[in-house]
């Protein structure tokens, strides 16, 4: 219990005290932009590409969250939508084989 406040107390500090957020939403969906060009790089088996097909609709709703946001909510869930999209991509890739190029 004495955790979960803690917890609580963090990320309300974290979510109060950062105005900021609006930058760093640009920098998490250049992360996710870039997780998911890596990972289309690769031969994606069908669940890989269903999640590399996911993550980027989940960057779109990422970029629209923070093009249209008019309170830090809707910046903190450009970034979290822009984490998972991130997070899938790479999952994608995790499950997939690196594309080896010809050595000439």
């Amino acid at each position: 219990m004495k955790r979960a406040r803690l917890v609580m107390f963090a990320l309300t500090l974290g979510l109060w005290s950062s105005p900021a957020f609006g930058w760093n939403c640009p920098v998490q969906i250049k992360a996710a932009e870039d997780a998911i060009k890596k990972a289309e790089t690769m031969k994606l088996t069908p669940d890989a590409k269903a999640l590399v097909e996911e993550a980027k609709r989940t960057l779109a709703e990422a970029k629209k969250n923070h093009a249209e946001a008019k309170a830090k909510i809707d910046h903190a869930n450009a970034i979290w939508r822009a984490k998972a999209a991130q997070a899938q991509a790479e999952a994608a890739a995790a499950i997939s084989t690196p594309t080896i190029s010809p050595t000439p």
